[in-house]
């Protein structure tokens, strides 16, 4: 790309804000030119704005430090400046949704971490690797919201990400029936062991609204495309447990699955080691080089030696053996707040560039 695009990043002081400031620093093809947060931070520089409060394990990149932050809700303003943005602001969901939509309608594409368009009919919710396809829907959203250019795109929940891929792999063997329990980092309620003391050598058997999130956002990806709107998959169908663990980051899940036509362990391994999608064929620079890969060992995957594979982009599986009640079960595990949030927004725009959909302005 001969000139970087400029880059927004809207809730930039909150963990998901700073993950994307971390993940961008010397991106090929994009420039953080804009940081946005509450009124709180607007007017200071960056910097000043987070304090003590950086909670990346590399430093903060130079290239911010003295941005001054803008007030979130100028959107005029905040738009005139960029050629897209992301979205991982700290707003009730009625909000996020009326914001999004006002940065869309100023022309300027939004790319968002949150959830609360996941379920907007024209509104693609898309893993890169799994349903690019869904993309096309956003001519559709165009019409809706009157615009040339702008447009929502969203990426799922975290809790999905260890394995929705696994399963979009498996595909051909028709899995029925899957019952996934998973493991979730504190990162991914945007915290540290500093901000939640209660959390060392404790595990909270509740996430507020993951569970419908972990059983219904796989559907909506294995939908399709009817007319105007996205309409999800009937099956397989999903049963979920989520639980908070003393982990700072990775979500690991443990999966039983039913399959209608039961494959061998060695066609499924794989099915793993072979799947890709566009950003594997077009080298999408985010774009991990192996999506999945299987792990042999009986301990493996562990949060601390895997969590980090292909940067943070990648999913690790293990323990895939035969079941006595379903077929077979495994062991998954991917970053929460990389290939689970900005990482993953980052490669979703990556992808939209690619087709043509965010372009200069």
């Amino acid at each position: 790309m001969e000139k970087k695009l400029r880059v927004g990043i809207l809730g930039a002081t909150g963990m998901v804000g700073q993950r994307f400031i971390a993940l961008l620093e010397n991106h090929p093809w994009y420039e953080v030119v804009t940081l946005a947060a509450s009124e709180r931070s607007a007017g200071k520089t960056y910097e000043e704005a987070i304090g003590d409060r950086w909670k990346m394990s590399t430093p903060m990149p130079e290239a911010v430090k003295k941005l001054i932050v803008y007030n979130v809700n100028e959107v005029e303003k905040v738009a005139a400046t960029v050629d897209f943005v992301f979205s991982a602001v700290d707003m009730t969901k009625d909000e996020i949704r009326a914001i999004e939509e006002a940065y869309a309608k100023t022309e300027t594409p939004v790319v968002s971490n949150n959830s609360a368009h996941r379920w907007t009919p024209d509104v693609p919710m898309v893993i890169p690797e799994v349903n690019p396809e869904h993309f096309d829907i956003i001519e559709a959203q165009k019409k809706r919201l009157g615009t040339k250019r702008g447009f929502i795109a969203v990426k799922p929940n975290c809790s999905i990400q260890s394995y929705a891929p696994v399963l979009t792999a498996w595909m051909e063997y028709e899995p029925t029936e899957v019952v996934a329990t998973t493991y979730q980092a504190i990162s991914g309620a945007g915290k540290t062991f500093k901000d939640w003391p209660e959390m060392v050598e404790n595990i909270i058997p509740y996430i507020g609204g993951e569970e419908e999130k972990s059983e219904q956002e796989p559907l909506r990806i294995w939908g399709k495309i009817e007319g105007d709107k996205i309409v999800k998959a009937e099956g397989p169908k999903i049963t979920t447990q989520c639980i908070r663990v003393p982990v700072l980051n990775g979500h690991t899940a443990a999966v039983f699955v039913k399959f209608a036509k039961k494959p061998t362990k060695e066609e499924l391994i794989e099915k793993l080691r072979n799947f890709k999608g566009i950003p594997q064929e077009l080298n999408l620079p985010s774009a991990p080089k192996q999506f999945i890969q299987y792990m042999e060992e009986d301990n493996r995957p562990q949060v601390t030696l895997d969590v980090d594979y292909e940067n943070g982009m990648g999913i690790s599986v293990g323990r895939l053996r035969e079941d006595s009640i379903y077929d077979y079960k495994f062991v998954g595990l991917s970053h929460n707040t990389v290939r689970g949030a900005a990482g993953g927004a980052v490669l979703c725009a990556e992808t939209l560039t690619a087709k043509g959909f965010i372009q200069a302005k």
